[in-house]
């Protein structure tokens, strides 16, 4: 359904990456990236070429880098392009542009959605269904339930264990501006290469759009040390010595055509945790608030990365940055953030059960990156559509008696992969 290939060829920042991983002693471990992506001919749109004609008009990728913040040009084989294009064509409905606030059980069963336009003083019709599925994305699932637990008490019985087994991927995020104003990085798609510097660690290359040139002021000077206080003074030292680097890093030309942005990612067990209150720039409201977890604190310095990142500037010829939220702040960043509804056994060790219904609350799952318990060490995509592809085999067909539409036993259906999610979870 992703229709999950690799960049045809490689660029010039995928040599300096396949350097780095020879200078680090793990060239064999260089290789392209799995990506969701129509290449094609470039700029070129023919009709569907992944669903025999069922699917739309695609066009072969432009290579402009701007995967991240969405495909213009329809490339990217994203969601639009496939499930949900496939499923309007079989009757589902997408609204769009309506932010769901509030869940609420209906006294015959099922529950009732309330929802609003996103930015305007708009609400719509409420809607009912007798199965209600969450997959909002872990912050805005997370949100959707601590608000109908905590505030608007109409999902009481969701599990204490709600914001807990928050998992960041172990990520750390680095970055490289090369010292030729002239050269231009930027062609290809947004990843398209990676290297595995130790059994733990993955590390791949990012591109940037060029309307993503606001990402220059989260950088500043790459420095090492283990002790946050330490490591946040060394920083700004850096910074107020050098004053003329710190404004050519912030007003470089071409910033991001000359930027590369590495991303190492671990497997290793940390975690965060969330709860549901006032925020700090904002008193008035309640939302989302993160907190580490005392003995497993997700990371905020790697040095495999820093020195992947010192590497990669010496291969490339340019300046190695580390991000000032990490480095001064001491917050760690992850771009693939996980779990918080975490599946499991019982209510007491997680919030779902294994067919993804909510403990306390039948017929409401979740079915997102919410669900997965562990730091995967990868991009979760294809782990997030397998969970959802699964519960959906669960799922009796539409045309089946009412009494038959709820999910089946899901020991029937992939015991194997169940021994796995419980023994990752204990």
């Amino acid at each position: 359904m992703l229709e999950r290939t690799h960049d045809p060829s490689l660029t010039e920042m995928d040599e300096y990456l396949r350097a780095t991983a020879q200078a680090m002693g793990a060239s064999e471990t260089f290789g392209p990236e799995p990506l969701a992506i129509f290449f094609g001919a470039k700029g070129e749109t023919v009709p569907d070429p992944f669903f025999g004609g069922q699917g739309p008009a695609r066009t072969g990728c432009r290579l402009c880098g701007g995967c991240f913040a969405g495909c213009r040009y329809g490339s990217k084989n994203s969601l639009d392009y496939n499930y949900l294009y496939l499923a309007e064509q079989r009757g589902a409905e997408i609204r769009a542009e309506q932010r769901v606030v509030k869940i609420e059980p209906l006294p015959a069963g099922g529950y009732a959605v309330h929802s609003r336009h996103p930015w305007r003083r708009q609400r719509y019709p409420m809607l009912r269904a007798p199965n209600v599925i969450l997959a909002a994305g872990v912050l805005g699932t997370l949100e959707l339930l601590f608000r109908a637990r905590d505030r608007d008490r109409t999902l009481p019985n969701v599990s204490p264990r709600l914001g807990h087994l928050v998992r960041t991927n172990s990520e750390a995020i680095t970055a490289i501006l090369s010292s030729d104003r002239d050269t231009d990085l930027s062609r290809g798609p947004a990843v398209s290469s990676h290297f595995y510097p130790d059994p733990s660690t993955r590390i791949f290359q990012n591109r940037l759009a060029e309307n993503e040139v606001f990402l220059r002021f989260h950088y500043g000077p790459l420095v090492d040390d283990g002790r946050p206080r330490t490591r946040a003074r060394r920083a700004i030292v850096s910074m107020l010595a050098h004053p003329a680097r710190m404004l050519g890093l912030w007003g470089a030309r071409n910033f991001t055509k000359r930027v590369s942005v590495l991303v190492a990612m671990q497997h290793l067990d940390n975690e965060l945790a969330f709860r549901y209150g006032h925020l700090p720039t904002a008193p008035w409201r309640r939302g989302l608030r993160s907190t580490a977890v005392a003995g497993k604190p997700a990371p905020t310095y790697l040095p495999i990365a820093n020195r992947a990142t010192r590497a990669f500037a010496h291969t490339s010829g340019g300046e190695a940055l580390n991000m000032l939220i990490e480095s001064v702040a001491n917050k760690s960043t992850t771009a693939h953030i996980l779990g918080g509804a975490v599946i499991a056994a019982t209510a007491a060790q997680g919030v779902i059960d294994p067919r993804h219904e909510v403990f306390g609350h039948p017929c409401l799952y979740v079915v997102d990156a919410s669900a997965i318990p562990v730091n995967l060490g990868v991009n979760p995509s294809l782990t997030i559509t397998a969970l959802a592809e699964r519960f959906a085999s669960l799922i009796a067909p539409a045309d089946a008696p009412h009494a038959d539409r709820t999910p089946r036993n899901p020991h029937a259906i992939a015991p194997a992969n169940l021994r796995v999610v419980r023994a990752t979870d204990a």
